[in-house]
């Protein structure tokens, strides 16, 4: 059995997280399948995946190389990712962008003393076993198994670092347009995840999306999580009002009632696919329109994929979403 080290040096602390709901909360039906809930840093589920959203996850690097005791195992459960991660349909040089993306992750995970099995439980990216793939693809698995694994042996052993340090890799489905800073997403700053424009994102098909909850039912799980709030029954749509949005246009702080909830909060109690969002009223019906889907920080996914339609490599379209990285293999032999 080969035993490799994946070379970087750990001397950096950060605390960042992703709530269940990934990069996403609540996922629909996309392109060929529905999108189930991601964990922790990727919004993920069926061919359609997204990245999630982090909550209260605290890494702190051990100051040793992460060890790989068998990297073509290691690999595979990449590809495992990505196949949970992606669509399959999507351009190869997409698919190999979030294969490093994916090990990058995985590897700054690792770097903190974890191993595969953990990651694989612990959900932090989504993962799909050979098994659960033949369920998904059925008579396109060895079709879409082949892509995806030639996206993952291409870019093998490649890791984005930051300052000889592997970068918090996080992605989305789809951005509102332009992109988020890690700041306004976990009020951490990460110098490389940057807000750019991403505008082919906006001609997503599912780019804007309705959630209609009724009136009982929004203040129902506000409250669960705000006893405090107080909204008179019949216009909660007037009794809302948006303080503070980013440059990205996702809501950084709501008024509603009388208690101020920042977008992430009222996305992740209501399930939303996104806080870059509008609110209005219908009767007894709560429309909130969505632009986007996921938390909107890294690497957009559709845009990736877009950008690989116009020919773009897959370091290009990580150089354009995560800013100032640089590349590296991250296998030595012992």
């Amino acid at each position: 059995m080969k035993r490799s080290v994946l070379f970087f040096s750990a001397a950096v602390v950060f605390s960042m997280a992703f709530a269940p709901a990934a990069v996403n909360s609540v996922f629909s039906k996309s392109h060929e399948s529905t999108v189930k809930n991601a964990q922790v840093i990727t919004e993920n589920g069926g061919e359609f995946q997204q990245s999630t959203d982090l909550n209260s996850q605290t890494s702190q690097n051990s100051g040793q190389s992460a060890v790989i005791e068998n990297e073509d195992e290691f690999e595979e459960y990449i590809v495992g990712v990505v196949a949970a991660e992606m669509p399959a349909l999507y351009e190869q040089e997409a698919l190999k962008a979030q294969a490093v993306a994916a090990r990058t992750y995985a590897a700054r995970s690792l770097q903190n003393g974890n191993t595969v099995d953990d990651l694989i439980k612990s959900g932090g990216q989504a993962y799909n076993t050979v098994e659960e793939m033949q369920e998904k693809w059925g008579s396109n698995f060895d079709t879409y198994y082949n892509k995806i694994k030639s996206a993952v042996d291409e870019t093998k052993g490649e890791i984005m670092v930051y300052n000889g340090e592997p970068i918090l890799a996080a992605f989305h489905a789809i951005s509102s347009g332009k992109t988020e800073t890690a700041e306004n997403v976990w009020e951490n700053d990460e110098p490389y995840l940057q807000s750019v424009e991403s505008p082919m994102d906006t001609t997503a098909e599912d780019y804007t999306a309705q959630t209609v909850m009724t009136e009982e039912e929004v203040i129902s799980k506000l409250q669960a999580q705000k006893p405090e709030l107080s909204v008179a029954k019949g216009g909660f749509a007037s009794q809302t009002q948006v303080i503070e949005r980013s440059e990205a246009g996702y809501i950084q702080t709501i008024q509603i009632g009388n208690v101020v909830f920042t977008g992430r909060q009222v996305r992740e109690i209501l399930g939303l696919r996104s806080s870059d969002f509008t609110i209005t009223q219908s009767g007894e019906n709560v429309i909130f329109t969505t632009k986007g889907y996921g938390h909107g920080a890294g690497m957009s996914q559709y845009g990736a994929n877009a950008l690989a339609q116009e020919g773009k490599g897959y370091k290009e379209i990580l150089e354009y979403y995560y800013t100032d990285i640089s590349f590296e293999n991250g296998y030595e032999n012992k």
